[in-house]
């Protein structure tokens, strides 16, 4: 057993969804010796440095900060061993080398947004729902060699409703997620955690988060709509579902699903120019809501179609 303030962790993360959990450690009270987070990056047209929101948060908690370009660099792997970390805690960062993940004590645990062992990769969130899922949830692992494999300490479901946005999860999972985190450093320091290894499914029935790619998001209007919908909502906000309208890409944020026999072909737009624009699927329409064509402004579809007229 190690008491509270005695635990020495170091903590790993760069996203938005990484902050909460850091935040609910030093919240309550843990020393968090080392925040390790990806280095500053150019953004925007001016192409300035943008810092990650875990080291903006760092930054304003007085923490020590360290940015290594590559987790194999023997200065940084000199700087993680001084700080003599008990316990490494991982949310949203990237693969870990055996020399890093293998160096506390305590081990390096992971916090990932899906209930393994399905979900493992780099998109848990987007496929839920791309997927049709109606729970999602947390869990936290173990790491060890292969990604998200490591036995599990704790795990915690989240209900998907029908209209959310991965946006939307995202946010409830990020605050889900700080709550098992804190529940299991607290059995980490406390000697009462229990390790249980995934369960060995069958491969070929184990749902994957891989990385998602711009082709991915590319409405294949002869699906049914309900997939249609599932695919929009499970890309909103980022990286977003897209179509082509008159040779231009359009982006889809949100929209609503109608169950109809189409008028026109899968893929044809339904629209009076004033307040509606829908496009056909196999077996109904996608109402759209909110978009952005290529070269134009995100954008409510009434607003769009104030300036923007389509042949019908």
């Amino acid at each position: 057993m190690i008491e509270k303030q005695d635990l020495r962790i170091v903590f790993m993360g760069t996203p938005d969804f990484a902050v909460a959990s850091l935040d609910i450690l030093v919240q309550e009270g843990y020393q968090i010796v080392g925040v390790i987070t990806a280095p500053d990056k150019p953004a925007g047209r001016g192409l300035q440095l943008q810092e990650s929101a875990v080291k903006k948060y760092a930054v304003a908690k007085g923490l020590k900060i360290l940015q290594p370009e590559k987790l194999k660099n023997p200065e940084f792997l000199e700087e993680l061993t001084a700080l003599k970390a008990h316990l490494q805690v991982v949310v949203a960062f990237r693969m870990l080398p055996e020399v890093v993940w293998n160096m506390p004590p305590l081990g390096t645990i992971n916090v990932h947004a899906s209930l393994l062992p399905d979900y493992r990769g780099a998109a848990p969130i987007n496929w839920a729902i791309i997927n049709g899922e109606k729970v999602s949830g947390v869990t936290t692992f173990k790491l060890q060699h292969a990604i998200d494999t490591g036995n599990v300490l704790f795990s915690a479901q989240v209900p998907i409703s029908d209209d959310e946005t991965a946006g939307e999860l995202h946010d409830d999972l990020m605050q889900t997620g700080a709550q098992v985190l804190l529940k299991t450093v607290a059995a980490i320091a406390a000697g009462t955690a229990e390790e249980r290894p995934q369960p060995a499914l069958d491969p070929e029935k184990i749902k994957h988060a891989p990385k998602i790619f711009k082709e991915d998001g590319r409405i294949n209007w002869q699906q049914p709509i309900d997939k249609i919908y599932n695919l929009v909502r499970g890309l909103s906000p980022y990286p977003t579902a897209w179509t082509t309208l008159q040779d231009k890409q359009l982006k889809i944020f949100k929209a609503t699903k109608e169950h109809a026999t189409p008028s026109v072909a899968p893929g044809e737009p339904v629209t009076d120019n004033r307040t509606y624009l829908k496009i056909a699927a196999s077996d109904g329409y996608l109402v759209l809501q909110e978009i952005q064509l290529e070269g134009k402004k995100k954008m409510e579809v009434e607003a769009f179609l104030r300036g923007f007229r389509l042949g019908n």
